[in-house]
């Protein structure tokens, strides 16, 4: 890690297994690791999906399957209908783009912060695509004015949005809507648009200011400044570099946003190398104590495993490309403390769920049974009954 500013700060040292379970507590995957509560909403008992998401800095959510998982692993007694609710009835959850242009469950309340941090280095990717394939900024928002149009009287699909804006538009526009990656994608970036509810296997659409309340206005300096409150209350300590790849920000958006900080983070180093934690968790991380036996399944593009621009403090080098695969696949993963210990896979087989575990190391009693009791708790919450198989590891080239 490498400073991210040259704001005022006081320099302090905390080990890697601190750092660890700091992390672990803020995303509730610490209960059987961390000693005390880390937030109100732990100590009550009382944690919604919304407080997870939130204390998560964001949930991961291009494939919605895992990303019910990840809130389930760090909600404790969440069930599918919790989040479902959330997102669809209470609506106090979405589902949008945001860090790195990909699918993300945030809190409702925090939409226009994410969507203006993000806006204007997402629309110059989105920019860079459009000159592409020719098209122009009124055609742009004349595609905008035909989503929201198209989304007046409820929910649609991409593809009704489509073709009713196939039918309004010119020569122009029809070119580009064979490209249907793009034809929403504006008016989400805009956070004019978020993800509805699911109309069987297809998403759908809803129009923000019909779905939610009226959104605040945001300034995206500092929307930046508490994109990075939240991402070093989540994932500290970390760095520029860290936040930069996390978010998708240029550095010099993480450097801008460390400087607006200003004394609210300071320097740590753990292990020898230099992050930034907030000052305001300082007690927390240096009275962080890790549980180095307490073993965790989590699912693929778990929240926790994306965060850091080098993976050294997860895993082991000769097992990365066994969790971080080719095409941005990220494995599910056996955690055992703060480490990566294995990886695993469903594999439905009538009436049950077979967790294929495939372990880097040793198979101890303490491991097997671990995870045994974690396969049990995920059956439940999936309504499986969820066995665990073990495979032994695969010879290395």
């Amino acid at each position: 890690m490498t400073p991210i500013a040259t704001a005022r700060s006081i320099d302090l040292s905390c080990t890697a297994a601190q750092a660890a379970a700091f992390r672990l507590a803020r995303h509730h995957l610490g209960d059987r690791i961390r000693k005390g509560p880390a937030s109100a909403a732990d100590a009550s008992g009382a944690r919604t999906v919304a407080d997870v998401c939130r204390d998560s800095a964001g949930i991961q959510a291009q494939v919605m399957s895992a990303a019910e998982l990840a809130v389930w692993t760090r909600g404790g007694a969440a069930t599918r209908e919790d989040i479902r609710s959330a997102l669809w009835e209470r609506r106090d959850v979405v589902r949008t783009s945001a860090m790195r242009l990909t699918l993300h469950l945030i809190p409702a309340a925090d939409l226009a912060t994410f969507i203006a941090a993000m806006r204007p280095t997402s629309t110059a990717t989105l920019q860079r695509w459009q000159a592409r394939v020719g098209a122009r900024p009124d055609q742009v928002k004349a595609m905008i004015g035909a989503v929201l149009d198209g989304l007046s009287d409820g929910p649609r699909t991409q593809q009704e949005l489509i073709a009713r804006a196939r039918k309004k538009a010119g020569s122009g526009i029809r070119t580009w809507l064979d490209h249907a990656w793009s034809a929403v994608r504006p008016a989400v970036i805009e956070g004019l648009i978020v993800y509805g509810p699911p109309r069987g296997a297809e998403a759908t659409f809803v129009r923000v200011d019909t779905w939610l309340p009226k959104q605040p206005a945001v300034a995206a300096a500092d929307a930046r400044a508490e994109l990075l409150r939240r991402f070093l209350s989540a994932f500290g300590p970390a760095d520029g570099r860290d936040f930069s790849k996390w978010s998708g920000l240029r550095s010099v958006d993480a450097k801008s946003a460390a400087d607006a900080l200003g004394d609210q983070i300071v320097r740590v180093s753990v292990d020898g190398s230099s992050g930034w934690i907030l000052r305001a968790d300082v007690d927390a991380l240096m009275r962080s104590t890790l549980d180095e036996g307490a073993v965790r399944l989590l699912g693929a593009f778990d929240s926790l495993l994306l965060a850091h621009a080098t993976k050294a403090h997860l895993i082991a080098a000769k097992d990365y490309k066994r969790v971080y695969r080719p095409q941005g696949w990220i494995s599910p993963v056996v955690l055992r403390g703060g480490t990566i210990v294995g990886v695993w896979f469903p594999r439905i087989s009538g009436a049950k769920t077979m967790v294929e575990v495939e372990l880097f190391g040793r198979i101890t009693p303490a491991i097997r049974e671990g995870i045994e009791r974690e396969a049990d708790a995920m059956g439940r919450f999936l309504g499986v009954r969820c066995q665990p198989a073990f495979a032994a590891a695969p010879p290395r080239a």
